[in-house]
């Protein structure tokens, strides 16, 4: 069964996904920025929105969702645990359950950090995951609710997924992301080449959303914490991964 997604800017650097079964004419959108773009996108596929997947309750991930073309007859999914912050919910998920997405099954994952009952949507059959504001390009989300040791457990749930997973976000922070690493890791040729790949990619008005897990974690500092050569760099040199992560993680609030 065929499928494509599509990503749509939204607001001033968010981004929803919208997720289009071919056969159908069906589609899912993951996050709910702002309404109008993900409208707009909708007329011009020729899709009918059945299904909202929401990752967690801030308002940048949520706003629109009233705006959505057909609202009164949309299916709401988001966790339980985030269920008292969020919209009215069609269906509550846990981690560990696997739904029926378009005719596709989607695996939620419990990636709590930036805030708590955060969840990511994985589409085996897609090679897709949706991570909004946990993993995100040569990142993660700033922590919020969590502890440090919560999200490194939440990214290694992440970093389980096969080489070939497509790893869809929720913001455009490549670049600011891109600068940070790089103090992190100065001499990471594959880092290097991505900061240029990103330069030119925003020059000209391109999203670097989504990526890839194997590029990730090629270059995303915070998958690396377990190499040695970073905790030799930050003076840590029998640090344990997740006090290396918890270092990485401070600086960057500082950045």
């Amino acid at each position: 069964m065929p499928y494509e997604i599509v990503t749509i800017p939204c607001l001033e650097d968010n981004y929803a996904f919208l997720i289009g079964n071919l056969d159908t004419g069906e589609a899912a959108i993951v996050d709910v920025p702002e309404a109008a773009p993900i409208n707009d996108m909708l007329k011009t596929k020729g899709w009918e929105l059945s299904t909202v997947l929401l990752t967690h309750h801030h308002w940048d991930h949520v706003e629109g969702l009233d705006g959505l073309t057909g609202r009164e007859r949309l299916s709401v999914i988001g966790a339980t645990a985030d269920e008292h912050r969020l919209p009215k919910l069609s269906k509550a998920v846990n981690e560990g359950d696997i739904i029926d997405v378009l005719g596709t099954q989607t695996h939620i994952i419990d990636v709590s950090g930036h805030t708590l009952g955060h969840i990511a949507f994985h589409m085996p059959d897609l090679d897709a995951v949706f991570t909004a504001d946990s993993l995100m390009t040569l990142g993660c989300g700033r922590l919020f609710e969590g502890t440090p040791a919560q999200m490194f457990e939440s990214l290694a749930k992440l970093n389980a997924l096969p080489d070939d997973t497509i790893l869809y976000s929720g913001h455009e922070y490549t670049s600011t992301n891109a600068r940070f690493a790089l103090t992190i890791e100065p001499e990471n040729a594959a880092l290097i080449s991505r900061r240029e790949a990103t330069k030119l990619a925003r020059a000209a008005g391109s999203p670097t959303v989504p990526s890839s897990l194997k590029r990730e974690r090629a270059t995303n500092p915070f998958l690396r914490a377990h190499v040695p050569e970073i905790a030799v760099h930050l003076g840590m040199p029998n640090a344990a991964p997740v006090d290396v992560f918890t270092e990485i993680r401070k600086r960057r609030d500082k950045f």
